[in-house]
């Protein structure tokens, strides 16, 4: 076998190291950490507690990075979690990830951070507000920022048509770019601190109670408490998602059963230090109600005016832009490689399973972009990612528990990484994300069910395709 390709998939192996965990830190990176502190705030309404929650969101993100790093050695191949899932347990559960991967996962996070994108480019071009009513669909009002959203995943899927390379060189140029920014604003944040602010902040730092939005407070009860730091995590966890992507490129990286572990590892890392401290900053700069009541929530702007003055919207903007544009190509490139592997299991269209000229999955690309562009006419932003949050961890929680059936199902398989702190740190994990998915149902029960109802359609879909139009055979490499 060539060295560059893989025989069974027709993928050329492109993407190193250092492009694996650039994938990673970019695909997380997109618009959160510049807005959903302000929600989180006002739900814990301390600065103990908003850093806390960022921590714990960390900690989950990285226990779950490494121990995916086991199943990507074992399963080094396209589809990623989709493949973890149906090894693990059958072809059904892989299916139902997949499914729900492609209704509102995927897509649904490439809208919203399509949305970002445009929201933030208002600022510099107001005729693109979201404000504004370009034309009506019925009950659906169409703005220039939507329709924004939609060129920008149609030019990304385009140029993730043309081959993996050109793919990389935007998602190596835009995270490495935007890697720099974001520790350029912490820095100067720190630079133009507040010793005042930050004092009046820390002062009282872990009194965990709701904040309102005229300045006043509301203490909560023990059980109202846990139902905060949940309804907190929606933000953190959404900005901390996507760091899975590289798995799904698993055809396209060199020397796989090494590189996608230490992707992960690095990328996460790299992500997880970055917002914990961006958001130390922010305490350092800004009050606590400032933070809370920031306009439209966008914290990183109400920011940067004590650090850039008035200039400090067009440098949160463009920073914004160039974040979300990148992370957006991420999403796009990896997205596509878990329908094509569904398609070669006979589980999803059957046209989605070939290959173009440039050995990228052309039709699963463009699919993807219709998906997306329909929820970027559809679906809030809010309302995408509490539908996003809640599924995605379900389907961590069951893949890492997927790590105990495998070692009992396959003891012998090979192994060349081994999930780090098993079986302890797994199991926090599992602990963990069962907590926030059981106090999500209980307090936003509004957003949750919808995403578990996406889920659960999967069900007859998964029998019609078997009997009716899925082929049978499963591609194994």
């Amino acid at each position: 076998m060539d060295q560059h390709t893989d025989s069974a998939a027709g993928m050329k192996r492109e993407l190193g190291l250092l492009d694996g965990t650039l994938l990673v830190a970019g695909s997380m990176i997109g618009s959160g950490i510049f807005i959903v502190s302000a929600d989180i705030t006002r739900n814990v309404g301390s600065a103990g507690w908003l850093i806390a929650v960022w921590l714990i969101t960390g900690f989950m993100t990285l226990v779950a990075a490494v121990s995916y790093g086991e199943l990507s050695g074992m399963f080094p191949k396209a589809g990623g979690q989709y493949v973890y899932l149906k090894e693990a347990y059958n072809p059904l559960v892989g299916f139902l990830y997949g499914w729900s991967f492609f209704a509102v996962i995927q897509t649904g996070t490439i809208a919203a951070v399509g949305v970002a994108f445009s929201k933030f480019l208002a600022y510099l071009i107001p005729q693109v507000s979201e404000t504004l009513v370009l034309f009506t669909v019925g009950p659906v009002k169409i703005s220039p920022a939507q329709l924004v959203s939609i060129v920008l995943i149609i030019f990304l899927t385009y140029i993730n048509t043309k081959g993996v390379k050109g793919g990389k060189i935007i998602q190596t140029s835009f995270t490495l770019t935007k890697l720099v920014s974001l520790f350029g604003l912490i820095i100067f944040g720190f630079i133009m601190m507040k010793p005042d602010v930050w004092t009046a902040n820390w002062s009282d730092a872990w009194n965990l109670q709701n904040l309102k939005t005229d300045g006043s407070f509301t203490s909560l009860t023990t059980v109202a408490a846990l139902g905060a730091i949940a309804a907190s995590m929606v933000g953190s966890i959404f900005s901390s998602d996507a760091w899975n992507n590289v798995t799904f490129v698993a055809g396209e990286i060199t020397n796989p059963k090494r590189n996608i572990g230490l992707s992960l590892f690095f990328g996460t890392l790299i992500v997880t230090i970055i917002y914990v401290l961006a958001n130390v900053m922010y305490t350092a700069v800004l009050p606590l109600h400032e933070i809370a009541t920031a306009e439209k929530d966008r914290v990183a702007v109400a920011a940067s005016q004590p650090i850039f003055g008035n200039i400090g919207t067009v440098v949160i903007a463009l920073m914004i832009m160039v974040s979300t544009f990148g992370c957006n190509n991420g999403l796009i490139l990896a997205g596509a490689r878990v329908y094509y592997t569904m398609a070669k299991d006979g589980l999803f269209f059957r046209k989605t399973a070939s290959l173009n000229k440039h050995a990228v999955p052309e039709f699963a690309l463009w699919i993807q972009c219709i998906v997306a562009s329909i929820l970027c006419l559809s679906g809030k932003y809010g309302d995408l990612l509490d539908m996003i949050s809640f599924v995605v961890v379900i389907f961590y929680v069951l893949t890492i528990f997927g790590i105990y059936r495998l070692r009992a199902k396959r003891p012998d398989a090979e192994r060349p990484y081994k999930a780090f702190g098993y079986p302890v740190l797994p199991a926090i994990y599992i602990i963990m994300g069962l907590a926030f998915c059981t106090l999500l149902i209980i307090y936003k029960p509004e957003f949750t069910w919808p995403g578990l109802i996406i889920v659960l359609i999967g069900l007859p879909i998964y029998y019609l395709w078997k009997n009716l139009g899925g082929r049978t055979e499963v591609e194994s490499d």
